[in-house]
């Protein structure tokens, strides 16, 4: 995705040390800290606009939540949002989204969200889809015994390499949405900004799996 430069975001990003950390490393273990209140911890790989975390940090205050994004200008939208409407239990990291495992300790994370990430459609890089076995081994290590990743995408290879990868990882399968606008009501699902623009396209897929125990990448 092509992101337009917004010269205004390192500043502003640096201004708010409160809202948001470039050095996730240094809250390895300590996240809760950064919070009003103690709560279970779930987090968002590549937060976008921050559309979906912030809607969901809204709907359940009794939930912390982490935005990870790389992209500095992408971010920097989800932190003027906050500026503007703070919210305790959403914090943002400013980092690269494939080092969780850096990031957090073990059992830190009660789930993991994957939201209309790239598909890497070629077949050489599959290596670099998130659903992709040695990143659920990261998951699983971060994430609490039965620990869950809820991934969306409207990309039909993506979704089918999922299916597979999870399956042969051990995942168990909690559901699984062939057609999620069809099955399930706007309160019950929130979108992103992605999603909103291009579900008119063709169906939503989704999937929740859980961890049952603890797994390594082969």
């Amino acid at each position: 995705m092509r992101v337009r430069n917004k010269p205004w975001a390192p500043k502003l990003i640096n201004a708010h040390p409160e809202l948001i950390t470039e050095t996730p490393t240094d809250f390895k273990g300590k996240w809760q800290s950064r919070f009003k209140t103690p709560q279970p911890l779930q987090i968002e790989v590549g937060s976008g606009k921050g559309q979906f975390i912030i809607e969901m940090a809204k709907r359940h205050p009794e939930i912390n939540y982490i935005a990870i994004e790389i992209q500095t200008s992408v971010i920097a939208v989800i932190l003027r949002k906050l500026v503007d409407e703070p919210l305790p239990n959403l914090q943002l990291a400013h980092a690269d989204g494939q080092a969780v495992t850096a990031f957090f300790e073990p059992n830190e994370i009660d789930r993991v969200y994957l939201n209309f990430s790239d598909p890497w459609p070629k077949s050489r890089h599959a290596k670099r889809r998130l659903t992709y076995k040695s990143f659920l081994a990261s998951y699983a290590e971060v994430l609490k015994p039965n620990g869950q990743v809820e991934f969306k995408t409207d990309n039909r290879g993506l979704f089918e390499f999922s299916l597979t990868s999870m399956n042969n990882f051990g995942m168990q399968f909690e559901q699984v949405w062939l057609d999620l606008h069809a099955a399930v009501t706007p309160e019950e699902n929130v979108e992103t900004e992605y999603e909103q623009k291009f579900s008119q396209f063709g169906p939503i897929y989704k999937i929740i799996a859980t961890f049952p125990a603890a797994k390594t990448a082969d």
